[in-house]
């Protein structure tokens, strides 16, 4: 049996949601291929969004940022952040404007997290994500120095709740736009317009 993730009324998923999952398998194996997400929380009543990279070693995720920086201290004032990760590497085409759509896995996850204070965990959490990004690269590179685990903060992440998404295949078409002259299927998004 698949570990679930927690859901509550704010993460379940209500439109579509044949396409909902509360996997935890799923969205860790996300965060893994993807390693970028959008970390949302509240500073002075203001709504704040940023970028940030993500990674799974284990059973946590991670995020490094500056030390002492706002997150951080968001964190270690024992608030939760909201995290979203998406992934898009179709676009469905149909024959009408409505059935147009985009093939996708996605994830929203709630967390709090702590600063890992471990220098062997620092290590071990960095080594995961820098060969996930290439085998073996950890071996090659420079391990970090004094001075870059000052002014690093490690974030371990723990998920409180969230929920999972996906779409994949083909358009959706009304029996009436068949004969349209126009082509549908699935197209790969190009990541570079010209």
């Amino acid at each position: 049996m698949t570990e679930q993730i927690p859901h509550t009324r704010r993460t379940k998923i209500r439109r579509a949601n044949k396409r909902a999952s509360y996997d935890r398998s799923k969205v860790i194996a996300l965060i893994e291929d993807v390693k970028l997400g959008h970390l949302a929380m509240v500073i002075d009543d203001e709504p704040l969004v940023m970028p940030i990279t993500l990674w799974a070693h284990q059973d946590n995720l991670y995020l490094h940022v500056a030390n002492r920086n706002r997150i951080q201290r968001y964190l270690e004032s024992g608030k939760q952040v909201c995290i979203s990760i998406c992934e898009s590497k179709e676009w469905v085409l149909a024959k009408s404007a409505y059935h147009h759509s985009a093939n996708y896995r996605s994830a929203v996850i709630y967390c709090t997290g702590e600063k890992v204070t471990d220098s062997d965990e620092f290590d071990q959490s960095f080594k995961t994500c820098i060969n996930q990004i290439e085998a073996e690269r950890w071996d090659k590179v420079r391990s970090p120095n004094e001075h870059e685990r000052k002014v690093t903060a490690l974030m371990r992440l723990i998920i409180v709740e969230g929920s999972f998404k996906a779409r994949s295949g083909g358009p959706t078409e009304e029996p009436e736009d068949m004969a349209l002259p126009v082509k549908h299927g699935v197209a790969a998004i190009c990541p570079f317009h010209q």
